[in-house]
This record gives C-alpha cells, structure tokens and sequence, in this order.
C-alpha cells in the first residue's frame, strides 16, 4: 500500500526530531512530525520559527513548510501513513540515576497497532543496552523485521549542520533492514557504519561518557591547577601546542546538559553501576559549583551580596537550560545568602536581568555559561569575576 509520507518522526519538534526533519525535508522527502506540543507546532508551521537555537536552520525551515514537504499531527494513528517511522523521544533518568525504561517500552508497545510489517521502525533515541532487544520482543515477529537503531550523534544547536557531515551508524535486525535504514540515511549523509544493534547502543553511550569523562578530566585539572596558585589555562596551551597526543584536552567549564549525564549514568546502571570512572567524573563535574563558591569566592563574604550569573543556558550559544548546573550554582549562592542576579543571551525568564543590568549592580559576577557577547561587555576593575571558561580574558 501507498504511504502518503516518507517518514513520520515520533517526537518531531525536539531537538533531535525537527532538525532531522528539516534536513530530510530539505532533500525532498515528504516528512510528517508527530508531537504532542501544538504550541511549538504553531511557532513552526505558522510562524516559521525554530522553537530553540538551532543555528542555520532558520531558511531552511521556511522553505520546507511553505513547500509542504514537512508537516505537523498529535494524532498518533497518523504513524500508519509513513513509509519509516523514527523515534527520537526523550529517555530520561530517575532520581536513583536509572533509565526510565519501561515508560520508553510502554510507549513502542501502544503505538505498535500503527505499525505494518512494510514500515521501517529506526529508534534514534539514547538507549541503555538492551533496550532494542525489548523493543524487537514487543513488536512480534511480523514487525520487527524492519526495526533499526540508528542513534544521533550531533551537537545540540548545530545539528543541521552536522547531520550531512557525521557518518552514520546504522544497525537493524535484518539485512533487509539495514538496507532500508541505510538508504534513508544516504540521502543526508555519504558514509554509512553497520554495527551489531548492542554495539551502536554502546557507540552512543560511550560517545557521550567519553566527552563526559573528559571535561572532568579537564575540571579535575582546573581544580588542581587552582589550588596551586597556577592558571590551568597556560599550562594546557603548553600541553596541546604543536603535540596532538594532547590535542583533544578540553578547556575547563561546566558539563551539563541534557544527554552527557545521562548516557553516562546509563551506561552505569546496566554496569551494575560499576562504571567507577563514570562515577567519579560526575562528582568532579557536579561538585564544581560548590568547588566555585568555597576555593574561588569566599561563602562568608556572600551574605546579602549581589551576585551576577551571566549565562544560565547548559553551554554557550543555546537556549537549553536542561540540566544547567547555572541553577545549581544558584541555589548554592542563595543558601549562603547572596541575592542571585541571572542574565541569558537566548534563554528568556521574566525574572532575568540584561547583562549590562547585571555589571552595573552586581560587584561579584561569574560567567555560567561563555556566550560570544560577553566578551564584549566592558568589566570594571572592581567586579570581581568568576571566569573558569577564560571566556573573556
């Protein structure tokens, strides 16, 4: 039978969902988003604006919703009219640090009556080992022959960007579906990775708790270099200059974010959380706040202070405040009594202050997240400035 799309996105205005189908769209294909937010759905369709920061998406999107190669339903049945079926909702952690599973499985298992056995399903979301396995079980034998995992690997905010840049790691569970799923994927990429399905499910783990593990390697550093009276910075140019073993060191900042945490701790969990160096950078990369406020700030000094944060999105240049530790360094300053002052370049808060409104009654200011406009911001010499990016030295 005839499909009217060539794929429905199952939480298609995301921030791993829409740029997706924005690219798939922009390449001709005919792509349906299914969500339950018609808010954000009308800020897209109607307004033609990307509901978060997503850079180089803004002409694109206008030109695939007024040639009505992408569309937009909450209706779940809509799933029946799609060639393939992509799902890119989020899989979140509990506050034990465990995946949230089974509300992931609950929800392939009611849509599974949407789906025929000529539909491709590919599961782009992050998910714990295994997972795949479950999904496979649920949809019965007559379904699951086109089922993939085809995970995401791109930074967020730039993802339209890089999806025709990034290989590609395709895994399924058949040849016919690999195929499929790789002949989808060719048409916004040129390289093409065929794995086992466990091993793309780890590749994406261990992806993201790599990177993890290295900014706490890099923090670790910052905290060592600090307490010996030595700027981190120096010594790391000293390091990656002209010596590419080195290259990959990053600066120190915060990691945070909406997947870094998370895969690592997923990976834990099904480690029978003997991920012990997983463990350990979340310590070093969670405790930097309180790491900020009692070696770079003196505590007793904050009470009733005006305290400036500039930057409450996760990372530069976005407007995702998920998981920002911006707001937890917050909540510290405010239990030592300081009277925190925030300001974003994207994120927009009513209680939110403009930077320059932020210099001109804050003494004491720390750059939470380094967006590019605050290197142009004029800092007078009695601000004391928490900088540990050396954003704007």
């Amino acid at each position: 039978m005839k499909k009217k799309f060539d794929i429905c996105i199952i939480g298609g205005l995301g921030h791993v969902g829409l740029p997706l189908g924005i690219v798939f769209a922009l390449k001709g294909l005919r792509v349906n988003l299914l969500d339950i937010n018609p808010k954000t759905a009308h800020k897209v369709f109607y307004k033609k604006e990307m509901p978060f920061v997503e850079h180089g998406s803004k002409n694109i999107l206008k030109k695939v919703v007024d040639n009505g190669n992408l569309q937009f339903t909450t209706d779940n049945k809509e799933i029946s009219n799609a060639k393939n079926i992509i799902i890119a909702i989020g899989t979140p952690i509990d506050e034990f640090m465990n995946p949230k599973t089974q509300k992931f499985l609950d929800f392939i298992s009611s849509i599974k009556k949407y789906i025929d056995a000529s539909q491709s399903v590919i599961i782009r979301s992050s998910v714990a080992p295994r997972t795949c396995e479950q999904i496979y079980r649920i949809l019965g034998p007559k379904k699951n022959k086109l089922l993939t995992y085809c995970p995401e690997r791109i930074v967020q905010g730039y993802a339209v960007q890089e999806l025709e840049k990034l290989p590609q790691i395709i895994s399924g569970y058949s040849n016919e579906s690999i195929k499929r799923a790789s002949t989808l994927f060719k048409k916004i990429t040129n390289k093409i990775i065929v794995t086992s399905v466990q091993e793309a499910e780890m590749a994406k783990l261990f992806s993201n708790s790599w990177r993890y593990v290295q900014f706490a390697m890099a923090n670790q550093f910052y905290m060592i270099c600090n307490d010996y009276g030595i700027e981190y910075d120096n010594v790391r140019g000293a390091m990656v200059e002209g010596y590419e073993r080195a290259a990959q060191l990053p600066g120190a900042g915060f990691a945070a974010g909406p997947c870094l945490l998370k895969d690592t701790m997923q990976l834990s969990s099904m480690y029978n959380n003997n991920f012990l160096l997983g463990h350990s950078a979340m310590l070093i990369n969670e405790g930097l706040p309180d790491y900020i406020i009692k070696n770079l700030l003196e505590p007793k000094d904050l009470k009733n202070k005006n305290v400036g944060i500039l930057g409450m999105a996760f990372k530069a240049e976005v407007d995702d405040i998920r998981d920002s530790l911006s707001f937890k360094l917050k909540k510290v300053l405010m239990a030592h009594g300081a009277k925190v002052l925030c300001s974003d370049e994207y994120f927009e808060d009513a209680t939110f202050l403009t930077a320059k409104e932020i210099l001109s009654r804050c003494k004491v200011i720390i750059i939470g997240a380094p967006h590019k406009a605050y290197k142009k911001l004029k800092f007078q010499k009695d601000h004391k400035i928490v900088d540990i990016w050396n954003h704007i030295n």
